[in-house]
């Protein structure tokens, strides 16, 4: 390892360099009080971890040019999934609630386009009922990572830029773009509570089962002003997922500019709990038929929607300013099974899949207004169930405008 950390330090303006998978500056284990650290100007080979019950983290400035974290026991957890730690960690492990530590994060990077870190990139957690993370504002630039779990892996996930359990954070701000390589590789990841998210970059997965935003924790705002793309089969633009017993919005407001998913099974916006607000500038577009993914821990079937909202879910307004297209076979555009109390798209809903239906009811309730909705080889609007208002909606499906199954 390199720099071993105690207590009140400070360390500036150097480049440290250990093996990658080793620790290049990292933290005491036997001393629960940091008192005040602080990191700037540092430019590092090896991994970064701060472990404290107690303290404040500040760092300003902090470039990890290679890390491996893979070989690490230790990972936060969630809902039996572990998330790798990153190539910055910050970690409180402690059970009493009472230890807190504070932090500021400024100017972290991790990895290179040709050479990502691998395992997560940047990761501040606490812990379910015990201690905790509380963090003014986390920025990140670029961040590139390959966690290297192997096809079909389950219970494990890496996050480019990872906000875990027990830790919350004022505003998060990705300065530079945020890119993913590998099989479960979130691009962003939220489990803990976070005021105020803003991405200024692309977001872009490369992997099998990857997500550019995840949420599974409490979110104010999230703003995401650049493209969000994704290659991998079952790998999703963003997803929010319920927990057991939750209740009440989990994201008050989520705006987006565009969203692209190339692969089968891979879903362009999926709303599995109560959310307000969802605006998305440029529209969604999806590229696949039926395939795996991974969902809370299961590998599981699903179809490539440009929009999902399964039974649970629940959002308060969805305004588009493109379109929402899918085109795999048999792939249904929008798909309903939980709430939309109002939607409007100004592009238009298609679908140009063989067999494909533009929106399809099931069960769910939708108030869809002013928006075309076409199928180029199948229903437009389909419902099978569930309470369904079209106000000004022009349909046009090859197998039929609008039909109703009873």
């Amino acid at each position: 390892d390199g720099v071993v950390l105690t207590r009140d330090n400070v360390v500036s303006g150097l480049r440290v360099e250990v093996e990658p998978a080793r620790c290049a500056i990292g933290t005491d284990g036997t001393i629960a009080d940091l008192g005040a650290l602080r990191l700037a100007g540092l430019v590092v080979t090896g991994r970064v971890l701060v472990r404290a019950g107690r303290g404040h983290v500040e760092i300003d400035g902090m470039d990890i040019v290679a890390a491996d974290t893979r070989a690490e026991p230790d990972r936060p957890s969630l809902l039996g999934v572990g998330a790798l730690p990153g190539a910055f960690t910050l970690w409180n492990r402690e059970t009493d609630p009472a230890a807190v530590v504070t932090a500021q994060l400024r100017g972290l990077r991790a990895g290179r386009p040709e050479a990502p870190v691998r395992g997560s990139g940047i990761l501040v957690a606490g812990t379910p009922a015990g201690g905790r993370v509380e963090v003014a504002r986390l920025e990140t630039g670029p961040v590139f990572t390959d966690g290297g779990l192997a096809e079909g892996t389950a219970d494990a996930i890496t996050g480019g830029v990872f906000v875990a359990t027990g830790a919350t954070v004022g505003e998060v701000r990705n300065l530079g773009p945020v890119t993913t390589y590998g099989v479960n590789d979130m691009v962003l990841d939220n489990w803990g509570a976070v005021e105020q998210w803003v991405a200024e970059a692309p977001l872009t997965s490369y992997g099998r089962a990857g997500v550019g935003m995840v949420n599974f924790g409490s979110l104010g705002t999230l703003r995401i002003l650049a493209p969000i793309e994704t290659f991998g089969p079952g790998a999703r633009g963003f997803n929010v997922y319920r927990l057991d017993g939750e209740t009440g919005p989990t994201v008050d407001r989520a705006e987006f500019e565009s969203i692209t998913t190339h692969g089968d099974g891979a879903v362009g916006i999926q709303i599995g709990q109560p959310i307000g607000q969802l605006v998305v500038h440029k529209g969604i577009e999806t590229a696949g038929a039926d395939g795996d993914s991974l969902v809370r821990g299961q590998i599981v079937r699903q179809f490539a929607h440009a929009l999902s909202v399964p039974p649970g879910g629940r959002v308060t307004s969805i305004e588009v300013g493109g379109r929402l297209a899918a085109a795999g076979a048999a792939v249904t555009t929008v798909h309903v099974g939980g709430e939309v109390s109002a939607m409007r798209v100004a592009g238009g809903i298609r679908a140009a899949g063989v067999g494909a239906d533009a929106v399809h009811v099931q069960g769910g309730t939708i108030r869809l207004t002013d928006t075309e909705v076409h199928a180029q080889d199948g229903v437009a609007v389909r419902v099978s169930g569930g309470d369904v208002r079209l106000d000004q909606v022009r349909a046009h499906g090859r197998a039929g405008d609008v039909v109703v199954e009873r």
